[in-house]
């Protein structure tokens, strides 16, 4: 651990979706002060899900914001020493850290992620925790090191699901959840009073990442599984879709009949509510 300079501790976050914009805003609503923001540039992850702009809440709050291509750019390394970090808030960054990153900031580096790890770490944590049917995950705030999801943790609160619950919902109260860990643990993170705990390894799993095609429903899925992926993959992500031989239907809701139905399955049919016809062959 590095010396103290100063008793007041300057505080970056860099973000690039909505769960870090509503973090930061949630800090700056408790009171706390931000001393640099850093985002993608403007052309970069358009397309990601739940990208947001940090330009209107920089201008808003006079906070200096850095418009990067990558985590690891000497420009990010450079104006975090420019700025005399003592914490970097990294959440919502797909691009991982590395050592020279993590260690520039005077404390080092926080991030979150929307399982209970050591549970579920890598990617797609809200789609996989539907899709593997739990009843129980959560959101981890942790101190990054050089692993994917391996650092100690500070705090977790865990989230409940049901057999109905959707991407959609899951992922409003892992915002929700991500603004709570927050508001709890600011003042420990900031007055360096944190209570950092290894993770064990010995009941880690790793959930791999996910593409938009993924996403297909197959005639040979059972039931369950079918509907699974559709509440899995809804919004805010691409969405399940089936092909037949003149359609592809984009499908954001649906539900399941033993007897009858437009998309045959291995154990029944599975009956789209709200849905598109994408393509037309």
């Amino acid at each position: 651990m590095k010396e103290v300079k100063s008793v007041k501790k300057k505080v970056a976050f860099a973000t690039c979706v909505q769960l870090g914009q509503s973090c930061i805003e949630e800090i700056l609503r408790i009171g706390g002060e931000l001393d640099l923001l850093i985002c993608l540039k403007d052309n970069k992850a358009k397309n990601k899900s739940g990208r947001i702009y940090l330009d209107e809440i920089a201008a808003t709050y006079n906070i200096p914001l850095l418009k990067i291509d990558n985590i690891n750019d000497d420009e990010v390394l450079n104006t975090l020493k420019a700025h005399e970090i003592d914490w970097l808030f990294i959440i919502g960054w797909s691009q991982i850290a590395k050592r020279e990153v993590l260690n520039t900031p005077t404390y080092g580096c926080i991030g979150m992620h929307p399982t209970l790890l050591p549970e579920g770490r890598g990617r797609a944590a809200i789609p996989w925790a539907i899709i593997k049917g739990l009843r129980k995950t959560g959101v981890t705030m942790f101190k990054l090191d050089e692993g994917v999801d391996t650092g100690d943790i500070i705090a977790q609160e865990a989230i409940y699901l049901n057999e109905t619950t959707t991407a959609s919902e899951l992922y409003k109260k892992v915002d929700e959840m991500h603004i709570s860990l927050i508001t709890n643990n600011w003042d420990s993170v900031v007055n360096n009073r944190i209570n950092l705990q290894k993770q064990n390894e010995n009941s880690a799993t790793h959930w791999p990442g996910r593409k938009p095609e993924d996403g297909e429903i197959l005639n040979v899925m059972t039931m369950d599984e079918a509907e699974k992926l559709v509440r899995a993959v809804t919004h805010p992500y691409p969405g399940a879709f089936f092909k037949d031989e003149t359609r592809t239907l984009r499908i954001w809701s649906a539900i399941t009949n033993k007897r009858h139905g437009e998309i045959k399955l291995s154990d029944g049919y599975l009956i789209p509510i709200d849905y598109e016809i994408e393509v037309e062959l």
